[in-house]
């Protein structure tokens, strides 16, 4: 059997602070950000340690894949990694697949949510990079797959057990992820619905019934990004009585500073600020149960 080719991709991280720069110019399409943009990025970075260790968690978790595949299937596939902002960018590691004669490539974004403006854009430029001498096999959303939000719940349950009369009805979970802009509603994209169906199902298999979703890590543009802010939500949730928050990231798979900065210190600042006990669920990075549902679902796309 000829060998498969898996691209895992990922947004990225700056590996050290004097990459964060040409980081950010490259989300920003090639525009250096201004002075006051970089520094309030620099800021953040520094909050959590200077960097984010998302480089590190990202490889632990392809790792964790490639052994989960050459487990059941030995040999079968080539895993590599491809970044959208920062070296390897995947085309690089899309021209790789190419240039070793691998025919069959299956694109795989580790984000459990689909969008016309997120994972989209990663599998359209890992298509362009393969060119048509390739089959590309892209895998969409994939937070319905078995087992996925069976874990999700129990981490719910596990920070539940760390809040005081966790099951009080003063007690709430609160699922977020990624903001986009609102723009991306206008032609039909169905990322908040997933975001929302997704959280349903956790809390459901939780046994939780007082839980809410929020947005999080809106970008700093003019355009308006999808609500509501969940720092916004804290506050809404403490005037309506709720003592206690169980923070679910349920839009993103590993630490980084979406969730290290924006949960762990700003949206825990803003808790303590008001009043409220905020608990966050621990990420999943490369816990073996998860990068086994991942190979799963890499299996099936390539039956």
């Amino acid at each position: 059997m000829s060998t498969t080719g898996v691209l895992i991709m990922a947004y990225g991280t700056p590996s050290t602070p004097e990459d964060v720069e040409a980081y950010y110019t490259r989300i920003r399409h090639g525009r250096p950000p201004t002075p006051e943009l970089l520094a309030d990025l620099v800021r953040r970075y520094n909050a959590i340690g200077g960097t984010s260790p998302l480089a590190r968690r990202t490889a632990d978790q392809v790792h964790g894949i490639a052994a989960a595949l050459d487990a059941v299937a030995p040999g079968r596939f080539d895993v590599r990694f491809g970044s959208k902002y920062e070296p390897p960018l995947l085309e690089a590691t899309a021209e790789s697949f190419r240039r070793d004669g691998i025919t069959t490539v299956i694109g795989l974004a580790l984000a459990p949510h689909s969008s016309s403006m997120s994972t989209d854009q990663y599998m359209d430029r890992a298509r362009a990079a393969l060119g048509d001498d390739v089959s590309f096999v892209a895998v969409g959303a994939w937070w319905q797959a078995p087992g996925f939000l069976e874990l999700i719940a129990r981490r719910v349950n596990e920070a539940l057990d760390k809040v005081p009369g966790n099951r009080h009805r003063t007690t709430e979970v609160l699922f977020s992820a990624h903001s986009l802009p609102e723009k991306i509603l206008a032609n039909g994209d169905t990322y908040p619905d997933q975001l929302r169906e997704s959280a349903e199902r956790a809390a459901k298999i939780a046994g939780v019934s007082r839980w809410d979703i929020a947005w999080q890590s809106a970008g700093r543009t003019a355009d308006p990004w999808i609500g509501p802010d969940i720092l916004e939500v804290l506050r809404t949730k403490k005037g309506e009585g709720v003592t206690d928050i169980v923070s679910c990231p349920i839009g993103f798979v590993a630490d980084h500073l979406e969730v290290l900065f924006d949960i762990d210190v700003e949206a825990q600042g803003v808790a303590k600020e008001i009043g409220l006990n905020l608990v966050r669920t621990s990420s999943l990075n490369d816990d073996p149960e998860f990068v086994s549902i991942l190979a799963d679902v890499i299996r099936i796309a390539a039956a």
